[in-house]
């Protein structure tokens, strides 16, 4: 059965979904994208994910066409259109398509909204239980990068330079310095048990996992430090993880090649990823 994707109002077959090629997200990449993940039937930290989203279109001045409850309501419906079980929503708004391609805003111009899922078991992925390899590029994104837009070409070219080197993901470096992922937060383990990740500011993206996962630590009473760390940092750390939303909380074993301590998922990594599972299948809607 084809899937369906909802496009400006619409429930449609995936092959019947279709924009404008004067749509500004196409001609600008002047749009905002969000990715929820689904476990069971059921959006995973739905409330942080729409946050971020409101946070987004307001620092681009885009209205969203449809309330957060509403997107919400149109995402449970896609997932049951689809029968989606375990995977994920995306979901991108943009300022829509004008008449021409000029580089302002277009005045009376509505919003387009689109959204559509993807099959992905999460929970019991195979790299969960290996761990990845993930190399170090340079960070070339612009300055905005708290802005979840949909203007990811830096972000292609890492991810291809990891495909290419036989790698799960890129690690971006600025200033020697690990700013975050293609598609993930970065975290250490210290040797004295400190959990590190970035602190938050315009120089990332704030991760919806990244933040439930440091919130779940303290709540244990994990020692947590937001701070930039290096690669030898982490190349000398106990362990390292990524977070993000289609991978939750997953180790990192290899830098550029090199083990991180003895190149095998640690106990800290694998505690954060039990927890956090059972975070997203308790506060699941």
């Amino acid at each position: 059965m084809e899937q369906i994707a909802y496009v400006n109002g619409s429930f449609v077959p995936m092959s019947e979904a279709k924009v404008s090629i004067l749509d500004r997200g196409f001609l600008f990449a002047d749009g905002i994208y969000e990715v929820a993940a689904v476990l069971d039937g059921k959006l995973i930290d739905s409330a942080s994910h729409l946050a971020r989203l409101q946070r987004s279109v307001g620092e681009i001045a885009l209205a969203l066409p449809e309330t957060t409850d509403r997107i919400q309501e149109i995402q449970k419906e896609l997932i049951a259109r689809n029968n989606l079980v375990n995977g994920m929503v995306y979901l991108e708004v943009t300022r829509g398509a004008d008449t021409g391609r000029d580089f302002a805003f277009p005045k009376g111009v509505k919003p387009t909204l689109i959204m559509f899922t993807s099959v992905k078991d999460i929970v019991n992925a195979e790299s969960a239980r290996t761990g990845i390899g993930v190399i170090t590029v340079p960070d070339i994104r612009w300055a905005r990068r708290d802005i979840k837009s949909v203007a990811l070409l830096a972000q292609v070219l890492a991810k291809q330079a990891a495909a290419e080197a036989g790698a799960g993901e890129a690690w971006m470096v600025e200033d020697g310095q690990v700013t975050e992922g293609g598609s993930s937060s970065c975290f250490i383990l210290t040797q004295d048990d400190v959990i590190v990740t970035r602190h938050n500011s315009s120089a990332i993206l704030p991760g919806c996992t990244r933040k439930a996962v440091v919130a779940l630590a303290e709540e244990r009473q994990l020692r947590v430090e937001e701070r930039p760390f290096t690669v030898a940092e982490a190349l000398a750390a106990k362990e390292a993880f990524i977070t993000s939303a289609t991978a939750f909380v997953q180790a990192v074993v290899t830098i550029d090649g090199k083990p991180v301590a003895n190149g095998k998922p640690g106990p800290m990594t694998k505690r954060l990823r039990e927890i956090y599972v059972d975070f997203a299948k308790a506060t699941a809607v």
